[in-house]
């Protein structure tokens, strides 16, 4: 008789069997908890609670304090200036800068090489990056290829601003212009700020001054449509843009406002060869009723149509225009 067929089927065997000995034990671990918001680096929430951080350090959050030549305004803890001439005029102002940002095989002007030139010789460093990093970076800005990380705007004491102008013309009134400032009450638009300090700069201003709230400060916005002007015109932060006004007309200025409303014409403006402050008003309610109160003059820039109105920024344009030709003429 034959043998029985025994089961082709493997027997499982009772008892311990070989394992992994608990080599996988990490990968079911996971990587821990989530990092909360503000522990993030690359976070919103990590850069607002370090520009408090800042904030606290500096004094800057303490109301009525009265910030001193170089007091570093609120904001974020550092900024990039975009554009090629926003970024050359930054450096030849000798700007402080960390580091500079330059597009993976840019095509390269005379305004790049200087800006080489000039990183080199400063000792700045240069970082590639590709043009998707820097869309990134700067915020979809344009950039133009390049970018330059900077602190944050030292904003000057709106008082010292305006006395060392006036000390610079009594001195010598025959070589120096009357001095010239453009004040401005509640421009929220960045870009109207970095327009109005280029126009500033074209007619010879002696510099803005800003309040500390309800209003746009210098930032990478501002330095980009500045056009690098943000680098030769001192901008000052007035914690009370009113008592500003009137300090300045302690010491002998005069002010005008801009406004559609006013009782004289921009031609007729007789007060352009003194020492002036031109107030402009926000993009939408204009001057505020405290600040017209300040005001020696209210002028109107004489328009064709009563349908339009003038951008802010063009308004002081025209008013910085005006005013240095009749300047100009006075002089001859």
């Amino acid at each position: 008789m034959s043998a029985p067929r025994r089961s082709s089927g493997s027997s499982k065997k009772k008892g311990p069997t070989a394992g992994t000995g608990g080599h996988g034990r990490k990968k079911l671990e996971g990587k821990g908890p989530t990092p909360r918001a503000e522990d993030r680096p690359y976070h919103k929430a990590y850069k607002q609670k370090k520009a408090a951080e800042h904030r606290a350090a500096t004094g800057a959050g303490e109301r009525g304090q009265r910030r001193g030549p170089n007091r570093r305004g609120p904001g974020k803890t550092e900024d990039l200036v975009t554009g090629r001439n926003s970024v050359l005029e930054s450096l030849r102002a000798e700007i402080p800068a960390k580091a500079a940002y330059i597009m993976v095989r840019i095509e390269a002007d005379d305004r790049i090489r200087e800006i080489l030139t000039l990183c080199s010789r400063r000792g700045i460093p240069v970082l590639e990056a590709t043009r998707p990093e820097l869309d990134r970076l700067t915020e979809d800005a344009v950039h133009q290829g390049i970018a330059l990380q900077v602190p944050p705007y030292e904003y000057r004491a709106a008082d010292d601003l305006l006395d060392e102008a006036m000390r610079r013309w009594k001195r010598d009134r025959e070589a120096e212009r009357a001095p010239l400032f453009v004040a401005l009450d509640g421009i929220t638009d960045p870009r109207n700020l970095g327009a109005i300090m280029r126009s500033v700069s074209a007619f010879g201003g002696d510099g803005v001054l800003l309040p500390e709230r309800r209003s746009t400060g210098l930032n990478a916005t501002a330095w980009k449509t500045s056009a690098g002007a943000a680098a030769r015109v001192p901008a000052a932060q007035a914690t009370n843009l009113n008592r500003t006004v009137e300090y300045a007309k302690s010491r002998g200025y005069f002010v005008v406002g801009l406004d559609g409303g006013g009782s004289v014409d921009l031609p007729g403006l007789s007060l352009a060869t003194e020492p002036l402050v031109i107030v402009v008003g926000s993009e939408g309610k204009g001057l505020s009723r405290l600040m017209t109160e300040h005001c020696d003059q209210i002028v109107s820039i004489p328009i064709q149509s009563e349908m339009e109105s003038l951008n802010a920024s063009m308004a002081v344009g025209i008013a910085l225009y005006e005013t240095s030709c009749r300047r100009a003429s006075h002089s001859a």
